[in-house]
């Protein structure tokens, strides 16, 4: 019932990819896209892991050869954040408070340069919160699908029964946009 007072174009990205790891970044950093933010649960890792796989460590280290900084954006709590970048050297936050774009604000602030919303790409496999907080902020959406859905917290299972409605929504009123995204696939 909710999803029927948002404004549908507010949670349709920009690209829809199946992982993050079948984003073309070369191409996006081509465009301009300088910083990086991404979320972790089911986006990188699932809620079952703690630590970085050695292909998300090959990853972030090609993204910074590319030129990208790199951040972590989650909504979890800082020592699950903590514990994942570790090894990764870089920066990430928690907290975030996705949808809301405080989060968004307070890591580019933490940047290691002022970048424009413009150069930013925020990833994330959920349309609630990832996409909507960067359609609101201003900057580049790319959905990936959740790594293991079966491992998700009762909220985020909540948020996906409000999603399916959305995408039915986007389907609905957005049907080019729909096509052309593929997101049926999701």
């Amino acid at each position: 019932m909710i999803h029927y007072l948002l404004r549908t174009k507010d949670f349709i990205p920009k690209e829809y990819h199946h992982s993050f790891f079948d984003i073309d970044f070369v191409s996006l950093y081509q465009q301009g896209y300088r910083l990086l933010l991404t979320d972790l649960d089911n986006t990188l890792i699932s809620y079952a892991e703690e630590i970085a796989t050695k292909r998300i460590l090959e990853k972030i280290e090609e993204l910074k050869n590319i030129g990208f900084e790199v951040v972590i954006l989650s909504n979890n709590h800082q020592p699950r954040i903590d514990k994942f970048v570790k090894d990764l050297h870089i920066s990430g936050y928690a907290s975030a408070h996705k949808p809301l774009t405080s989060g968004i604000k307070k890591a580019v602030s933490g940047c290691s340069k002022q970048y424009k919303k413009s150069e930013i790409i925020i990833v994330g496999d959920q349309l609630m919160t990832d996409i909507w907080g960067a359609n609101r902020y201003g900057s580049y959406a790319i959905l990936v699908d959740p790594i293991k859905a079966k491992t998700e917290k009762w909220y985020t299972k909540l948020n996906r029964k409000i999603e399916e409605n959305m995408i039915n929504k986007i389907k609905r009123k957005e049907s080019e946009i729909y096509k052309e995204l593929s997101l049926d696939k999701r």
